[in-house]
């Protein structure tokens, strides 16, 4: 077995995540004895406001967190979802700082944990490690900035074309996701009869069509159209300090290739 198939099978044995499979064979080793998957559910709360971050998640597979903001009229909203090409909780600080929003699990799986402790131990040992989650903290943090932007710029249509792409990216399948009237409009920040217009409307023009429980897209390419770039903005802001890490097909082969 020559250095690169033994390269190959080392990263695929690892979690379904890309971030972790982007790391050096040194730096998972020091992670590894520490990590556990496990399967978690939808709906599942990882953080309320104010709670101490002790355990950094990392979705793997299809699996996605999302973060929701609460409102004064006790809406909450979403902000960002966080699939395998990322993590959340105590990813650049040293951990046990309270969290400042709400962090559920929105599609359910398999997800890997480490104690934030355990991570910093790992990140004061490798200065690579360390610059891994820094240039991972800096593409979440222009997530945050391109989605405040598409709020405050873009119709509901053209953000709920965006959303149901990024969900589809990041579940990894090519035509669905399991996402509901009221979970969309959750991710929009409107109520759910603006949702369900909204999703009419797209049916009417036979971009999708909704299943109990779920999306289907029937012409991607329609939702492409009807989308604005803002998804496209995030992924080339990962490419180029991050890159192989959004999830893509080619990221998907090149993580299993290592």
């Amino acid at each position: 077995m020559d250095a690169r198939t033994s390269k190959a099978i080392e990263v695929s044995s690892r979690p379904t995540n890309n971030l972790l499979r982007r790391l050096s064979q040194a730096d998972y080793a020091l992670l590894a004895p520490h990590i556990s998957v496990e399967n978690t559910a939808a709906n599942e709360l990882l953080y309320n406001p104010g709670d101490d971050v002790q355990v950094v998640h990392f979705p793997c597979g299809p699996a996605l967190a999302t973060f929701l903001v609460p409102n004064e009229d006790g809406r909450d909203v979403e902000t960002i979802l966080v699939g395998r090409e990322g993590a959340v909780g105590g990813i650049v600080s040293e951990g046990y700082l309270p969290a400042y929003t709400r962090i559920c699990v929105k599609f359910g799986g398999p997800f890997a944990r480490i104690h934030v402790g355990k991570l910093e131990a790992a990140k004061q040992r490798s200065v690579s490690l360390r610059n891994i989650f820094a240039r991972y903290a800096d593409c979440m943090l222009a997530q945050i900035f391109q989605s405040t932007a598409c709020n405050a710029t873009h119709s509901i249509e053209r953000r709920t074309a965006k959303w149901i792409l990024a969900a589809m990216e990041r579940t990894g399948d090519e035509s669905s996701v399991p996402l509901t009237h009221e979970q969309l409009a959750t991710l929009l920040g409107v109520g759910r009869s603006y949702a369900s217009r909204v999703l009419q409307s797209f049916k009417a023009e036979g971009i999708l069509e909704t299943r109990r429980g779920s999306i289907l897209v029937r012409n991607r390419d329609g939702l492409r159209l009807r989308a604005c770039l803002c998804n496209d903005a995030v992924k080339m802001h990962f490419e180029e300090v991050l890159r192989g890490v959004y999830p893509t097909k080619e990221a998907d082969v090149g993580s299993a290739q290592g």
